[in-house]
């Protein structure tokens, strides 16, 4: 048995007489209360609340008769009063505690079901600071607390998905709710006010811009217990934060299985990856393996971007996530079909992609709605040992005038286009990142490598691969244009580029030995143009 506090043993069976109910999210609310009153439970209540069980019949006190007091402020002071408090507090086996809630008139509260004001959704649905600060919950978190710290007596219930194992526990033990349970719910309790608060602080975080709280709290809601993490003997579970960016958090599953950790990790990379593309220019598309693009490509039409993208890769792309910009249709989804493929994620689709695709039983297709903003601010966060690094979402993006030439020869029209293109793919590789494209798609991509040449070779390599599956003469590399996610720190990364038929260059500079790269490339006469923004991603 729990010990509660001055060696006061826990009870197993706490039987529940009263029960104080207040919430925002009515769902399953009429049924749980009419369990309660089944069970000879006594019904307390607050405003709305009350208004609803009241129309159904059911005999309810208002929290004013505990109090002594109305409601006052426009609802913001209720139940903040000795009368609930000592109510949940109030240790049942001390007699000091009896004696102070009989001197005062105190009832005992065995139960609460309380869920809090809408504040995500408040802060997600756009409403403005005055609208949203009246969202944030007081007397809720307060009333969570108490009953949690007290589940030596009191059962916190703050989600309407446990009201029917709450129902269930009082009938199996004739109006008792057991302690296993009573402790799990205020472990839920305590996270569920931890992810409010969380919500809340972030929210003045933003408004205030502060780029380094001197505290910062980080919840979420479980989304799916997953089978395993990375390799299967990893625990792994998916959260999330209420943030309504479109993406696979937000995202609904039409068709196929649950999707694994990796799955997650890897469709997310691709929608944000696909998102960097306006749907009204070109349609795109992203293929994914392993958190790196294996090809990206634009094109008229989804298929024609699709089929570029996979001819950077098709090795590689078996198996993959494919993301694309605009609705999924039946063109594209019968060339998808062809080779398999774990992950569709796209804006919408078509009634006929959709069909096409539900031959494919383990095919997964996702629906988000909309895209991705990729200039729109964001935390990213990454657990070390004994703490966590916290930094912004890497928005950065520049236009093609904000390219700078360092070179003899400036870069052509088509060069222009196709190094604004791979410097965005560069964005969403793993570093060093090393990026071919020619009219619009990848042709080579070098990713994580420990050396930018390597990356650059092994780029290089994967061009000559996929020229060969292609049936082509020449690797796909020759007449491309080569983007790097930071400087080149020597020329060689840069002649291993040219060698494999690069013809010019985009990246950030700002080498000690930037002269000796635009020397290279000068005497190779090729083009090359410095960004001044480097796009790191580990």
């Amino acid at each position: 048995m729990a010990v509660v506090s001055k060696n006061h043993p826990a009870p197993d069976l706490v039987r529940v007489r009263r029960a104080l109910l207040s919430v925002s999210d009515k769902t399953g609310l009429i049924a749980f209360a009419q369990g309660l009153a089944g069970a000879g439970v006594e019904l307390v209540s607050t405003g709305g609340t009350r208004a609803e069980l009241e129309k159904e019949g059911l005999a309810v006190r208002d929290v004013s008769e505990l109090t002594g007091f109305p409601e006052i402020m426009d609802g913001r002071v209720k139940t903040l009063h000795p009368g609930v408090h000592g109510g949940l507090l109030g240790i049942r086996d001390d007699a000091d505690h009896r004696a102070a809630m009989e001197e005062h008139g105190i009832a005992g509260i065995d139960l609460v079901a309380i869920n809090l004001y809408p504040f995500e959704e408040t802060v997600a649905g756009g409403a403005d600071a005055a609208t949203t600060v009246e969202n944030i919950d007081i007397g809720g978190p307060a009333m969570i607390r108490a009953a949690a710290k007290n589940h030596a007596y009191v059962s916190a219930v703050t989600d309407p998905q446990d009201y029917d194992r709450v129902l269930s526990a009082l009938g199996d033990n004739d109006g008792s709710i057991p302690l296993e349970l009573r402790k799990e719910l205020a472990a839920l309790a305590f996270a569920r006010t931890a992810a409010y608060d969380s919500a809340v602080s972030g929210w003045f975080a933003r408004e205030l811009d502060l780029e380094a709280p001197r505290h910062r709290a980080f919840g979420g809601k479980l989304h799916a217990v997953m089978r395993y993490g990375e390799n299967p003997h990893q625990k792994a579970a998916f959260y999330t934060n209420g943030d309504p960016r479109p993406g696979v958090a937000t995202a609904e599953l039409l068709q196929g299985k649950q999707l694994s950790y990796n799955n997650i990790n890897d469709t997310d990379a691709a929608f944000e990856l696909v998102s960097e593309f306006d749907p009204a220019q070109k349609a795109a598309c992203a293929i994914i393996k392993h958190a790196n693009p294996c090809g990206v490509a634009v094109g008229e039409s989804l298929a024609d971007a699709y089929g570029r993208a996979l001819a950077c890769d098709q090795t590689s792309a078996f198996g993959g996530i494919v993301a694309f910009n605009r609705p999924l249709d039946a063109d594209a989804a019968n060339e998808i079909v062809k080779i398999f493929t774990e992950v569709i994620i796209a804006p919408d689709a078509s009634d006929e992609a959709r069909e096409i695709l539900s031959a494919k039983k383990n095919l997964r297709l996702m629906i988000t709605g909309g895209l991705a903003d990729p200039r729109a601010p964001g935390v990213m966060v990454k657990s070390v040992s004994g703490g966590l690094l916290v930094q912004g979402r890497d928005n950065g993006a520049l236009a093609t005038q904000d390219f700078k030439v360092v070179t003899k020869r400036a870069p052509d029209e088509r060069e222009l286009a196709d190094m604004a293109f791979a410097f965005r793919v560069a964005k969403h590789v793993k570093s060093n990142a090393i990026v071919y494209a020619l009219n619009g798609a990848t042709v080579g991509v070098g990713a994580g490598q420990m050396s930018r040449v390597d990356s650059a070779r092994i780029a290089a390599r994967k061009a000559i691969d996929a020229a060969e599956v292609l049936g082509l003469d020449a690797p796909l590399t020759k007449g491309s244009v080569v983007a790097s996610d930071a400087f080149f720190p020597f020329a060689d990364g840069l002649l291993s580029a040219i060698e494999a038929g690069a013809t010019a260059v985009i990246q950030p500079g700002g080498s000690m030995r930037d002269q000796d790269v635009i020397d290279a490339a000068d005497e190779a006469g090729v083009a090359m143009v410095f960004t001044g923004m480097r796009h790191f991603r580990h």
